[in-house]
C-alpha cells in the first residue's frame, strides 16, 4: 500500500507539472534547395539554365484555442515541425512550398522564449484564436536558371551555369508555456475546506469531490450565473503552508490566481484554528505575489451543517473581531448560498461584466 501511495504521488506530481507549465522545441521548414537542369534545344547538348527555385519552408505558429484548458496534451509531445519545402525542378518548375504548422494552445497561456537561459515574453493569449509566428520557415533556394553568369565569353566556365542554391533552414525556437487561467472568481483555502463541493453548486463544474485532503489535482473551472450575469469560477486545488515556496506543489497552482478579479477564501468550521487557516492562506497568497493579498475577497465559513450554534456563533465572532466579514454557508445543504450568491454579484458588478443578451 505505501508502494502504491509512493507511485501515486510521484504521477501526481509530475503531472501536475506537464499540466501547467512546459517546455517545448519548434522548428520551421527548411526551405528547398533550387534545381539545375538545362531546356532541350535541337544541335545542342545544353540549352539555357532551367532550374526551378525550391519552394519555401512552412513556419509554426501558435494559435489560442477553447477546446482544451490544460497543457497535458505536450506532456507526451515536446517537439513541433513544419514541412520543408520541396526542391526544385526542371523546366523552371518551383518546388512546392512546406506546410504551415498550428499549434493550439488554450486560452489563458502565456509563452516565453528561451535564449540563452533567459526567458523573454513573446504572446499573451487572452482570447480564442490569437494566433502568432513562433518560427519562420526557410526562404526557398534558386535555381540555376536565376543564376547565370552575368557575363559571356569563351573564357567562361561551363560550372558556373550550374550553380544553385540550397534552402535556408527554418528557425529555431525552445520556448516555456505557462498557463494561467481566465476566471472571475478564484476558489482558494486549505485542502478539504469544501472549494470543490461550493463550486458545482454555484456552477454547471462537475468536480471530483471526496471527504480527504488533496482530491483536486488540478484546477477546475466552471461557470455560474446569477441573474444576468454569468462569469467563471475556479476552483484553485488546496494550498498548504510553504505553498509559495512549493511544498505541496502550491506553487504550480498559485500561478492561476493571478488573472482572477476576486478571490473566495473557504475556511471549513472543522478546523480546530478558522482564523488560522485564513492567515495562511494570505500568507502564502503575499509571498508568492503581494498584488494577490489586494485583490477584492469574500470569505466563507463552510459546513456549518456540521456545528452547533452557538460554536457556530464563536467563530463568527472570532473573525468579526477583527473586522473581517464572513458568510457562514453550509455547500452540502445549500444554507446560506443566496447570501453568497448575493454577495458574489454584487462584486461581479463592480467588473462591469457585460450582462448576457438573450437572441431571439
Amino acid at each position: 500500500m505505501a508502494l502504491l501511495l509512493t507511485h501515486l504521488l510521484f504521477y501526481l506530481d509530475e503531472g501536475i507539472k506537464m499540466i501547467d507549465y512546459v517546455e517545448i522545441k519548434l522548428k520551421g521548414g527548411n526551405g528547398g534547395r533550387g534545381a539545375v537542369s538545362f531546356m532541350t534545344m535541337k544541335g545542342k547538348a545544353y540549352g539555357p539554365p532551367s532550374g526551378g527555385d525550391g519552394g519555401k519552408g512552412g513556419s509554426v505558429y501558435l494559435v489560442s484555442s477553447d477546446d482544451q484548458n490544460t497543457l497535458l496534451e505536450f506532456r507526451f509531445k515536446k517537439v513541433f515541425k513544419a514541412d520543408d519545402g520541396q526542391a526544385g525542378r526542371e523546366a523552371n518548375k518551383t518546388g512546392e512550398s512546406g506546410q504551415n504548422l498550428y499549434v493550439k494552445v488554450p486560452v489563458g497561456t502565456i509563452a516565453y522564449e528561451v535564449i540563452h537561459g533567459a526567458r523573454r515574453l513573446l504572446a499573451d493569449f487572452t482570447k480564442k484564436n490569437q494566433t502568432v509566428l513562433v518560427a519562420k520557415g526557410g526562404n526557398r533556394g534558386r535555381g540555376n536558371a536565376h543564376l547565370k553568369p552575368s557575363r559571356t565569353g569563351p573564357s567562361l566556365d561551363w560550372e558556373e551555369y550550374r550553380r544553385f542554391e540550397e534552402g535556408e533552414p527554418g528557425e529555431e525556437k525552445t520556448l516555456v508555456l505557462e498557463l494561467k487561467l481566465l476566471a472571475d472568481v478564484g476558489l482558494v483555502g486549505l485542502p478539504n475546506a469544501g472549494k470543490s463541493t461550493l463550486l458545482s453548486v454555484i456552477t454547471s463544474a462537475k468536480p471530483k469531490i471526496a471527504d480527504y485532503p488533496f482530491t483536486t489535482i488540478e484546477p477546475n473551472l466552471g461557470v455560474a450565473k446569477i441573474q444576468d450575469y454569468e462569469f467563471v469560477v475556479a476552483d484553485i486545488p488546496g494550498l498548504i503552508e510553504g505553498a509559495s515556496q512549493g511544498k505541496g506543489l502550491g506553487d504550480q497552482f498559485l500561478r492561476h490566481v493571478e488573472r482572477t478579479r476576486l478571490l473566495v477564501h473557504v475556511i471549513s468550521t472543522e478546523s480546530a484554528q478558522p482564523l488560522k487557516d485564513y492567515r495562511v492562506i494570505r500568507q502564502e497568497l503575499s509571498h508568492y505575489n503581494q498584488a494577490l493579498v489586494e485583490k477584492p475577497e469574500i470569505v466563507v465559513l463552510n459546513k456549518t451543517d456540521v456545528i452547533n450554534e452557538v460554536d457556530l456563533s464563536r467563530v463568527i465572532s472570532i473573525f468579526s473581531t477583527r473586522k473581517i466579514k464572513v458568510i457562514p454557508i453550509s455547500a452540502a445543504t445549500g444554507a446560506g448560498l443566496d447570501i453568497l450568491k448575493k454577495e458574489l454579484l454584487k462584486q461581479i458588478r463592480r467588473f462591469k461584466v457585460e450582462p448576457i443578451v438573450e437572441l431571439c
